[in-house]
């Protein structure tokens, strides 16, 4: 029989073998990953920038397989999210990929340390971790619309004045980023101004963004616009309707934020200011009745 020293030599042979060719195997598919070029795209953030050769590994060698109604899926979602110049649709799936493996590791290596190893936290918390990504990018969508609805009155505003005065809508549009705030509405303007200079039609232009933003505000401003150009109608009054209305619609959007704020109030005051204030209230009356001997 073969002693145990020989068998344990063999093992450890074979064991670095593995390592070596698993080794050699990643590095020959890390190398047909293809240089990205990021120079017209939005900054990754530090997390992302740290694990983004991991990330650019998993997307060229499993997301680029994936079915074109997903992807196409994703391109959407990521395109109304403002996401869509800093990620592509598989680069998401990617993200979606090492965020569950991140959270399996993390998770399972917790719960080892601690002992107290429970299947059912791993796989809620790998669940967790993969849906993260894409609850990350419902918030992203919330704050942006919020964004472009508080600025599309002033940006509707310059351009009305912009086209009363004289400019067509092409240079109002202009004249509107010049002078507005910086934000998501303003880089969508720089869009369709891009979409001109390539020598698309003015409509074609407007429906992208509308196609991009996919909100009620922009369809709305967007089918005037268009409808104006259309029949004929003047396009500085129809763009007045619209700053008209949707002033009106951020300020009713103010009162019904302020109407909800004593409905959120309930439930801290009932959970954490109305006991504290009966522990002070009762506290003395408490000692007094203990000196006493009544309690």
């Amino acid at each position: 029989m073969l002693s145990t020293s020989f068998i344990a030599l063999i093992i450890g042979v074979a064991t670095g073998i593995s390592v070596l060719l698993v080794s050699y195997s990643v590095s020959r598919l890390k190398a047909e990953v293809p240089k990205e070029e990021r120079e017209y795209m939005d900054p990754l953030p530090p997390v992302l920038r740290m694990s983004w050769p991991v990330i650019t590994f998993i997307e060229y060698h499993f997301c680029s397989r994936l079915p074109p109604a997903w992807l196409e899926k994703a391109h959407k979602r990521l395109q109304e999210t403002g996401v869509g110049y800093m990620l592509t649709a598989e680069q998401y799936y990617a993200v979606r990929i090492f965020s569950t493996i991140v959270a399996f590791g993390l998770t399972a290596f917790s719960l080892q340390a601690l002992d107290n190893f429970s299947p059912w936290i791993l796989v809620g918390l790998t669940l967790l971790g993969n849906y993260y990504p894409q609850i990350w990018l419902g918030d992203v969508r919330k704050r942006r619309e919020k964004e472009i609805l508080k600025a599309l009155p002033v940006y509707l505003d310059f351009i009305t004045m912009a086209v009363e005065a004289g400019l067509n809508l092409t240079g109002a549009i202009k004249q509107a980023m010049d002078k507005g705030p910086a934000g998501a509405l303003r880089n969508e303007f720089q869009m369709i101004t891009r979409d001109l200079r390539a020598g698309v039609p003015r409509a074609d232009a407007l429906r992208r963004m509308e196609n991009r933003l996919n909100m009620k505000a922009i369809t709305s401003f967007v089918g005037t616009v268009i409808q104006a150009e259309k029949m004929g109608a003047s396009v500085g009054a129809a763009l007045r309707i619209q700053a008209q209305q949707r002033r009106i619609e951020r300020f009713q959007r103010a009162e019904k934020l302020a109407m909800e704020a004593p409905v959120k109030l309930i439930l801290p005051l009932i959970a954490f200011i109305f006991p504290v204030t009966f522990i002070v209230l009762a506290f003395p009356i408490v000692v007094k009745f203990m000196q006493e001997g009544m309690l």
